[in-house]
Formats: structure tokens, C-alpha cells, sequence
């Protein structure tokens, strides 16, 4: 009775990984990213888009196996009001970076502005 109870939570633990797996990998998507960094263009390509609740955000390079940029491998854009949002990088040493608060463009609502940077994906 036990191994069967070991069983059948084992195997309800493993379906639950594999659909939480799979509703993740069904919310990323290729994306063309565009990232300035102190007025110069930082990146300029395809990204991978994770789709976070309330509209927030997360960027990684397309081939999950490199950095999004230089050190970095992931960008984090969360929202914390309608407008605007607070972005951060983890780097390769697992330091979560603060690059700052970020407004969302007027002129394109799929850009963030930050006080010297500028987030885009599309």
C-alpha cells in the first residue's frame, strides 16, 4: 500500500514538473530585441521573451547555451505600475544587477526607457 501511494505521488509530482515545463516553454517566444546601454546599441537581434504574470518580462538569448549580452544571461523587466518597471541582469556570477526603474516608451509601447538604457522586444 505504501510503495503504491510512493508511486502514484511520484508519478502526480512528475506530471505536475512536466506540465508546469511545458505552460513555461508555451510563454517564451522568439523575439527581435533590441538593447542600448549608454547610447550605444548593446543588442540587436533575436531574444527568447518569457511571459511573466502582470505583464512582466524576461530576456534570455535565443540559444539558451550563451549570455543575452556580455556577461549577462538574463534580463528581468517587472512591472511595478502600469508605466513603469524595474530591470535587472543576472550575470554569469549570479549577481542580479539593478540597471534601474524604466518608463514604458509613449512613442512605442514595446520599449522601457531607463535613465541610460532602453529595453525594446517585439
Amino acid at each position: 500500500m505504501v510503495t503504491k501511494l510512493h508511486s502514484a505521488f511520484a508519478l502526480s509530482m512528475l506530471m505536475l514538473a512536466i506540465g508546469t515545463e511545458a505552460e513555461a516553454q508555451s510563454k517564451d517566444r522568439l523575439v527581435q530585441c533590441r538593447i542600448e546601454s549608454g547610447g550605444k546599441v548593446a543588442l540587436n537581434g533575436p531574444c527568447r521573451f518569457m511571459a511573466e504574470s502582470g505583464g512582466s518580462f524576461g530576456l534570455e538569448n535565443a540559444d539558451r547555451n550563451k549570455p543575452l549580452l556580455g556577461d549577462i544571461l538574463t534580463m528581468s523587466v517587472s512591472i511595478i505600475s502600469p508605466d513603469a518597471a524595474e530591470v535587472r541582469g543576472l550575470t554569469r556570477a549570479g549577481i542580479n544587477s539593478r540597471w534601474g526603474e524604466a518608463r514604458r516608451a509613449k512613442s512605442d509601447p514595446a520599449c522601457w526607457d531607463g535613465s541610460d538604457f532602453r529595453i525594446c522586444a517585439r
